[in-house]
This record gives structure tokens, C-alpha cells and sequence, in this order.
């Protein structure tokens, strides 16, 4: 008895030990020493800057790019406002203003750059952990650095960016501009996703990872958190960051330090100062240090590598990396001692068919009957739930509690299914079907997705354990459970992490996650005699989370329901609308849309862009309001061969944030200029705004007020409507709509055109 608790006490300490070890448990103080990061000193920086949204065009952008250039130039450093217009791959045109300052190094090899950005996400973003966390932690670097009075070897250049949630336009303008950018030889870039949890590394690059991740290796920060399985998920994934802009414009690598927990935080008016988990903002420090220390005096021509390696982070050891040419030795070997296990055990006679047949239907019925369930656990919630839809993130407010009740019905499931079949000494043969599916796993991931093929570090384990139970017919569990420990410290965190990281759909990763470990753990689980009180006290555990899910499930000022409300006044027929992108109408937005709304059709074709393609949901028509139009003027006309050269000039006549514009897809665009920026054309077509899916051309965020100059080369003969969506963010403000402000429960929602006054007038060049 005292032995199976003590191998529990183990497995629990295991499970404990992978989450401790991922973030720091001490936080720097104000009396922390000059040559140290200060997580403290730090937040009275951040505090400065998120005390309001600070998006592109606000009034508050320029207070917050006025305070950190003088807080480095309280530093001695000079600083330069780099600006210039920008338009990329998301279509968005803006005037980034970007903050650039030089470190001199001794010599004059590659620079090292500090990278973040300082705008926050129009419009209600307060920025604090986005990308406010990354601000502050290059601030309190640097300054912890210079305080050491030593010239590093490299250069170190700081780039706080601007423009970064509208389309990466301030990374864009410098690597492609700045003079500086061509002597960059790697980078280093703080993000968040959320407003808490372990920062993880993630690498840029465009050929192999290996120099880059030896480099982090012997940097050594105390807290590394990331994988090559990470690495290989993050570049299919369109996440792009500024550090993509220097990736693919430029070849240059980097490290990307991003934090996605409470995810529900991302983007939204919660994102303040309040929010910000402070271990989270000491792990970040705890990156940049040792990262500065290390890479101010490496060879960065040398980072460069064909090579991958495959790495991931443990406790102790830190990071533990080794090269792909490894990964089909390791299989072969994995292969072969199963194998060789199997036909050792069989002579034996250790191993029973009958039980061996067993263990892999009670294994297959575990992950099938867990897969189903997680598949569709996240659908079954938003149907029982119809709220869990406001939040766009797809992580709810309760999310954490979620993965902990479905985690439990997964170990449930495993020992109910299990007390079916065991018997005392069967344990060798109910392991081999386990090891079986890692194996198999292992083969397919090596040949498919190489970045994951470290899953194979736990198999050679189970497969010491199954040597074990095949000498020794009754071997101490306590051995087992000291085995069972590299997946439980590899693993027992991706549990949580998966649906946090993508999102509450990824719940069936977890509950497969769950009995793929379980499996492992059958020598030690095999020795509990009553299983199916075990299987009850997790399905007891699990209905305890979910009553708390339930009880959690509505809003409240700590977890407010994100909301929306736009008027569209329709310039060309007289008419407006209310409209929203709520699936579920509240106190606050029904006085204007009513109880029954109609539905959006007749805006669905001019849909704004929005980062998860979300549509307006219902319009109610609305009271006309007075509106000064664009005034819009065709300037320059000439035609010249078969093509048309014309320019139209858009100008505002009112504070006005956003102007969209719209063209049917099927007209053709030869050539483009907007604000003189030239529209790159399709290398195969060789025409520009080609093959779109909808009819939107592209934004333009307003700031400094400059109009809108549209300079475009087309057929001469085709007919081209223009529709123009100009866009302010004063709904609330205006006095002459009525709208109240939102009660305490309730945000502005994210990733969506909001509390916006929009005007619709079309233009047509024939």
C-alpha cells in the first residue's frame, strides 16, 4: 500500500513539476540590482503606456510613441521616427511610425535587433500585454544592459514598431527601407496571443533550425519553454508576426517569445495592465537577458544551417536537442527493440493472447470512445451554450475548467474500460498495445511531421518498463512510476496547452493526449485493485468541473461578453442600418436591433475584413443621419493604347478612421498606386488585386489625416464602380446617435468593425 502511494505521489509530483518548471515563481523587485531585469521596474513602464487603446490614428498613439522614445533617450541613446506608407499581403495600407535606436558595438559584423511594437489592435484594445509586455521588457533590457557600462561586439538596434496589427507595416517599411536593415544577422521579437501564461520560443527561419537553436542552447535562459513540434505547427499556421517581414523579405532569421494564455484576452478592452500575469512578464525578461548577453557577442554569420534539429524543453536539463539524420536511427531502434521484446517475452512465456487482444481493444476503445468525445466537445458547449460564440477567440472565460473536466472523463473512461480486463501479471501483455501506437506514431511523425519525432523519448522508456515487467513477474511499482516521469514532464503540459494555444476545438488533442500517457503508466495502474472506483472519482471529478463551468458560464465585469454595434448610413439610396456581428443580442444592443432582427443579407456581399471572417449577423433600419460624404474626385484620366490611367482622390469630410474599398471581383486592375506605394502585380497574371475571393481591394487606416490618392491603370473600355465604406470609431461618442455606453459586463468585441459609424458611397469610372 505505502508503495503505491508513494508511485502515485511520484506520477502526481510529475505532473506538478512539468507545469512548475515553465515559468519563473520569483519576481524581480524595484530593489533589484542595476545589471539585473527588473519585472517591477518594468511595469512602471507599462502602466504609462496602457492606460488607453493606442491604435494607429489615435490621439493616444502619439502620447505613447513620445514616452518610450524619451525613456530611451533617457538611456543616451539616439533615437529616429522612421515612417512612410505600407501595404502587404493583408491589404491593409497605413503610415507606420516606427521608433529605431543604436546600440554601437566594438566591431562591425552582424547587428543583434530588439524587436516588439507599440500600437494596440483598433479599436478598443487597451495593448497591454499586445505587444505592451514586449515595449517594456526591451526597455528594462536595455537599460539593465547599458548599466554594465560594457560595449558589446555587435551593434544592438531596437525597432519598436508601429502598425504591426494592421498588416506587419512598420516591419515592412524597415527591412525594405531602413538603411540599417541590410547589416541585421538575427532577431529577437516579444509578442502575446493572451495575457498570460509560459512565453514560448518559437523560431523564423527559411532554411534549417540547428545554428539557432545551438545559439539558444548556450545562451541558457533559466525558463526555456518550446519544441520543434511548436516550430513545425507555427509555420503552418498564418500567424505571421513583424518577424515574418524579415524572414521573407530579407533572409533574416529570429526568435519569436510569445505568450497565449487566457486567450480570451487577446485583442479586447481586458487587455490592460490588471490582466497581465507579472511570471509571465518576468519570463520574458528572463529570455531577453541571457539572449542579449549571449548574441551581442556571437558570430551572427554564422547562425545560418541546412541542418534541423529536433528539441524540446524538460525540467533540469533545460532544452535537449538532436539532429533530424537521428530521427530513422531512432525509429529503426525503437522498432527493433519492441520487436525484440516481444519475441523475449514469448518465450518466456510472459505474454498471454488473449490478454495481449484485449489490452489493444481496451486501448483502441479508450482513445476511440476519448476522440469522439473531444471531437465533439467544444460544438456540444457552444450548442448548450450559444454565448461561448461571442468570443471569437473559441477559449472561453472557463476554458481552464473545461480542459480539467475532460481530462478526468478521459482517465474515467481509461480505468473504467481497463477494470474490465485486468487481472494480477497481466500487465506485460496490456502494455504492449501502448507501445504499439507510440511506435506507430513514432513512424508516421518521422516520415510526416519530423518537428513532433522527440514523442519517441517516452517510448523507450515504456519500452524499459515492459523489459522490466518481463524479467521481474512482480517488479516494484515504484521503478514503473520513476519511468513513467520523461512523459509526464515532456507531456503532462501540452495537455493544457493545445486547446489554449488553439483554441477549446483542440480538446480532442487533449483527451487523446490523456490515454496515449495512461497507456504508459499501465505497469503502475495495472497494481490498483479497484479501478472502477477510480473511474467513478474521475467521473465524479468531472461532473464537479462542469457544474463549476456552469456556474462559470455567464458574464460579468471580471468576464465580460464582447459585443457589437455598427450604423451604416448607405449614401447612394438615403437608407441606414443597425447591424451587428452577435449571434446573441443583449440588453445593450437590442433597443436598436430588436428582439426579432432581420437577418444581414443585404450587407453580406460588402462584408468588412475581419481576422476570423466573421459576417454582420442582423441589420434593422435605421434613422437616416446627417453625414458629410467623402468627397471623391477623378483626377488624372487619359487613356493611352488599351489601357486607362486614372487617379481618384478620397478625401474625408469628417474625423474618419478607416476607409474600405470595394470593386467587383471580376474587373481587372493592370497596375496600382496607393498613397505611392505600387501594388505588386501576380507574377503569373501580371495583374494586380487578381483573383480575389470577395470584392474588397483593400483598408486604408487614416492617420495625420492625409486623403486617400488611388492611382490605377485599367482596361479602357470596363466600367468600374467603386464602393467606399469610410469608417469612424465614434458611435459612443456622438451624441446624436444615443447610444449608451455598455454596461460593466460587457466589451467591445474583437477582430470585428465596431461601434462604428460607417459611411457607404460608390464612385464609377466609365
Amino acid at each position: 500500500m505505502i508503495k503505491k502511494a508513494v508511485a502515485l505521489l511520484i506520477i502526481i509530483g510529475g505532473i506538478y513539476w512539468s507545469f512548475l518548471a515553465l515559468l519563473p515563481q520569483n519576481i524581480s523587485s524595484l530593489d533589484e540590482v542595476n545589471q539585473n531585469f527588473s519585472t517591477q521596474r518594468a511595469l512602471v513602464h507599462l502602466k504609462e503606456i496602457s492606460k488607453e487603446p493606442h491604435f494607429l490614428g489615435s490621439d493616444a498613439h502619439l502620447d505613447v510613441r513620445n514616452y518610450i522614445e524619451t525613456q530611451l533617450q533617457k538611456l543616451g541613446l539616439e533615437t529616429q521616427i522612421q515612417e512612410g506608407y505600407s501595404i502587404r499581403d493583408w491589404g491593409n495600407l497605413a503610415k507606420p511610425k516606427n521608433i529605431v535606436a543604436r546600440i554601437k558595438g566594438r566591431e562591425n559584423g552582424k547587428a543583434l535587433l530588439l524587436l516588439t511594437h507599440y500600437d494596440s489592435n483598433p479599436h478598443s484594445s487597451i495593448g497591454a500585454s499586445d505587444a505592451g509586455s514586449g515595449v517594456v521588457t526591451i526597455l528594462e533590457g536595455v537599460r539593465a544592459f547599458l548599466s554594465k557600462n560594457e560595449t558589446p561586439k555587435n551593434d544592438i538596434i531596437i525597432l519598436i514598431s508601429d502598425a504591426e496589427e494592421l498588416g506587419l507595416n512598420g516591419a515592412d517599411i524597415f527591412v525594405n527601407h531602413h538603411e540599417w536593415a541590410k547589416n541585421v544577422g538575427l532577431v529577437l521579437n516579444f509578442e502575446a496571443r493572451g495575457s498570460g501564461g509560459p512565453s514560448i520560443m518559437l523560431v523564423e527561419t527559411n532554411q534549417g533550425n540547428a545554428g539557432l537553436i545551438e545559439g539558444f542552447v548556450k545562451a541558457n535562459p533559466q525558463y526555456p519553454v518550446g519544441n520543434s513540434l511548436f516550430y513545425s505547427i507555427y509555420k503552418m499556421l498564418p500567424n505571421d508576426t513583424d518577424l515574418t517581414r524579415f524572414r521573407e523579405d530579407a533572409d533574416i532569421d529570429g526568435f519569436n517569445f510569445a505568450f497565449v494564455d487566457d486567450h480570451f484576452d487577446y485583442h479586447t478592452a481586458m487587455d490592460t495592465y490588471e490582466r497581465l500575469d507579472i511570471k509571465t512578464l518576468e519570463h520574458q525578461g528572463s529570455y531577453l537577458m541571457p539572449m542579449l548577453k549571449y548574441f551581442s557577442e556571437a558570430n551572427l554569420s554564422a547562425l545560418k544551417s541546412n541542418e534541423d534539429f529536433v528539441y524540446f524543453n524538460v525540467p533540469v536539463l533545460k532544452m535537449v536537442k538532436y539532429p533530424f539524420s537521428w530521427i530513422i536511427p531512432m525509429v529503426i531502434l525503437a522498432f527493433i527493440v519492441f520487436i525484440g521484446l516481444l519475441i523475449y517475452g514469448g518465450r518466456a512465456r510472459v505474454f498471454k493472447r488473449a490478454d495481449v487482444g484485449k489490452g489493444f481493444f481496451a486501448f483502441v476503445v479508450s482513445l476511440i470512445v476519448s476522440a469522439v468525445v473531444g471531437l465533439y466537445a467544444w460544438p456540444a458547449l457552444k450548442f448548450i451554450y450559444p454565448q461561448y460564440g461571442e468570443i471569437l477567440q473559441g477559449f472561453s472565460y472557463n476554458g481552464h475548467t473545461y480542459i480539467a473536466a475532460f481530462t478526468c472523463l478521459s482517465l474515467a473512461i481509461c480505468f473504467f474500460v481497463y477494470s474490465k480486463i485486468h487481472k494480477p501479471g497481466n500487465a506485460a501483455s496490456l502494455l504492449i498495445a501502448p507501445l504499439f501506437f507510440w511506435l506507430a506514431i513514432s513512424v508516421a511523425v518521422a516520415f510526416v511531421l519530423e518537428g513532433a519525432s522527440f514523442l519517441i523519448v517516452p517510448l523507450f522508456f515504456g519500452l524499459l518498463s515492459l523489459f522490466i515487467l518481463i524479467r521481474k513477474r512482480k517488479p516494484s511499482i515504484i521503478s514503473h512510476a520513476i519511468l513513467a516521469l520523461p512523459v509526464l514532464l515532456l507531456l503532462a503540459n501540452f495537455v493544457q496547452m493545445f486547446p489554449v494555444g488553439l483554441g477549446l476545438k483542440m480538446m480532442v488533442s487533449s483527451m487523446v493526449l490523456v490515454v496515449l500517457i495512461f497507456g504508459l503508466l499501465i505497469p503502475v495502474f495495472s497494481t490498483f485493485k479497484h479501478k472502477k472506483r477510480w473511474s467513478y472519482g474521475f467521473l465524479l471529478a468531472t461532473v464537479c468541473f462542469l457544474i463549476s463551468a456552469h456556474v462559470n458560464s455567464g458574464f460579468s465585469p471580471e468576464n465580460p461578453k464582447p459585443n457589437s454595434l455598427c450604423y451604416i448610413l448607405d449614401a447612394d439610396e438615403n437608407k441606414a442600418v443597425w447591424a451587428t456581428y452577435d449571434n446573441v443580442l443583449d440588453t445593450w444592443t437590442i433597443p436598436f436591433l430588436g428582439e426579432h432582427p432581420m437577418a444581414a443579407t443585404t450587407i453580406k456581399d460588402y462584408t468588412i475584413a475581419s481576422k476570423y471572417g466573421t459576417s454582420f449577423t442582423y441589420a434593422t433600419e435605421a434613422p437616416v443621419k446627417s453625414l458629410k460624404a467623402p468627397q471623391m474626385v477623378i483626377g488624372h484620366d487619359t487613356i493611352i493604347g488599351e489601357f486607362r490611367h486614372v487617379e481618384l482622390c478620397i478625401t474625408p469630410q469628417r474625423k474618419a478612421n478607416r476607409i474600405e474599398v470595394f470593386s467587383d471581383s471580376t474587373n481587372v486592375f493592370n497596375a496600382a498606386k496607393l498613397n505611392g506605394v505600387a501594388i505588386r502585380d501576380n507574377e503569373k497574371t501580371g495583374l494586380v488585386f487578381n483573383k480575389r475571393k470577395t470584392n474588397r481591394l483593400f483598408s486604408y487606416y487614416i492617420s495625420d489625416e492625409d486623403p486617400l490618392d488611388i492611382q490605377l491603370v485599367l482596361p479602357k473600355e470596363q466600367k468600374t464602380t467603386f464602393v467606399i465604406y469610410e469608417t469612424s470609431f465614434n458611435l459612443l461618442e456622438d451624441e446624436s446617435f444615443d447610444v449608451l455606453k455598455r454596461a460593466d459586463d460587457m466589451i467591445p468585441k474583437p477582430f470585428v468593425l465596431n461601434d462604428a459609424v460607417i459611411l457607404k458611397k460608390s464612385i464609377t469610372i466609365e
